[in-house]
This record gives C-alpha cells, sequence and structure tokens, in this order.
C-alpha cells in the first residue's frame, strides 16, 4: 500500500484502514492542534524520530485498556491502599510532558518522538480543553505522570515518566479508575509494550477500535462527576 503525502494547505487525512502493514499511513503536513485533532478523532497518531519527517500511523491491531479489565498487581496494592504517592490532574501539563520527553519510550531509537513541536501543539490542546496531565507527588515533588488527550469518551494515552519506582504506574492507576467513574469506555495505548499489556491492555482489530471512535469521541466527559 502507497504511503500517503499530506498537503501543506489542507488539514486532511486518507482513510486509516489505508495504513501499510506496518502501520504507516501518510508523511508530512504539520503539528497544529487542528490537524492532531482531526487526527485523534480518525484513529490516527503522530510517531517520529526528531529531525525526520512527520509520520502518521493508523496500527492494525491497536493496543487499547477497557477501564473495566485493568489489573493491579499485588506489588501495587500497598502503595494505593497506603497512598504512598499523591496525585493530581492537570496541576502542571506542561512539567509532565517535558519529563516525558526526557524519557526514553520503549521501542523508539534515535531520539526522542516528543519533539519541540509536539510539546508546543499538547500545551496548547492543554489550554483549548483536550490533553491532560496526571502528575505523581512525593513530598512535594514531581517524582512521575502521564499526559494523553481526551475525546468523548476516549482517552488517548501518549507517554509516561517516572523518577521513583512505581509512580508512573500509581497514576495511570488512579487515572483509569477516575476514567471509569466518568463512563470513559477506552483508553487507546497505540503500541503493544509489556508494561501496559500487564495492567490489562489487549490488542483489538483496527475496524473493532474505529467504530469504538465512531461511536464515543464525541461531546466532553472528561472532568465530569
Amino acid at each position: 500500500m502507497p504511503i500517503y503525502l499530506l498537503p501543506d494547505d489542507k488539514i486532511v487525512f486518507p482513510d486509516p484502514r489505508l495504513a501499510n502493514p506496518d502501520g504507516i499511513l501518510a508523511v508530512g503536513g504539520d503539528l497544529t492542534p487542528e490537524r492532531l485533532l482531526l487526527a485523534y478523532r480518525m484513529g490516527i497518531f503522530p510517531w517520529f524520530n526528531s529531525g525526520e519527517p512527520i509520520l502518521w500511523w493508523s496500527t492494525d491491531p491497536r493496543l487499547v485498556l477497557f477501564p473495566s479489565e485493568l489489573k493491579v498487581s499485588k506489588s501495587m496494592r500497598p502503595y494505593l491502599n497506603q497512598k504512598k504517592f499523591e496525585w493530581s490532574i492537570d496541576r502542571d501539563f506542561e512539567a509532565v510532558i517535558r519529563s516525558c520527553q526526557k524519557n526514553e519510550r520503549e521501542g523508539q531509537q534515535g531520539g526522542t518522538w516528543i519533539t519541540s513541536g509536539i510539546v508546543q501543539s499538547f500545551c496548547e490542546l492543554h489550554e483549548m480543553g483536550y490533553a491532560h496531565s496526571v502528575e505523581v507527588w512525593q513530598s512535594g515533588e514531581l517524582v512521575g505522570g502521564l499526559y494523553g488527550m481526551a475525546l468523548g469518551k476516549i482517552f488517548f494515552g501518549e507517554s509516561m515518566f517516572t523518577k521513583v519506582s512505581n509512580a508512573s504506574k500509581f497514576g495511570f492507576i488512579c487515572l483509569v479508575r477516575k476514567l471509569e467513574e466518568w463512563g470513559f469506555q477506552l483508553i487507546d495505548c497505540q503500541q503493544e509494550t509489556r508494561h501496559l499489556m500487564s495492567m490489562g491492555a489487549r490488542s483489538i482489530d483496527r475496524e473493532d477500535f474505529l467504530q469504538c471512535l465512531e461511536q464515543n469521541v464525541e461531546g466532553h466527559f472528561f472532568g465530569e462527576e
């Protein structure tokens, strides 16, 4: 299958089902909030090395986590029961994404995929009410966290970081439980990692993922009690 070259003067994407067997759909375009919002609504995400052209992906299968299927290991239960960390939502989005930027992501080689353009656009998306962060604190210090985007009842997880053992896992568990309270249907994990699969994430067919998006991507439910 061909890889599509995106026009610079129009915010459009081809059907995500046209991605090649590796999951690459298109190249080019930009990282404006408007383009990112369209991409995520269509089940497409950017992933590329710094200094290289922007690549847009639609993987098949897709790693997702249904909030009700979250698995909490025995080793994590004392952290939650004894509240060994404190956590918050959207207290310091920029600090979280910049900390994630400094972390190496599994499977990513040749530099971080969280480029300065990604940071700038996601900070703008945060100001617009779409991108959100989870902060994990210990003695007033930011020791872990994660960020992503919420559209309708879908949360698109982007990246985590940790400075203290189990801090990011603690934050993720707290977020998933809160998302379930808010009626979220799905957390998009994008690509397989052992870390997420150990917590209940599993792969589903792209078609099932896209159907779930179509049914749940509209509206605003993040933060609703």
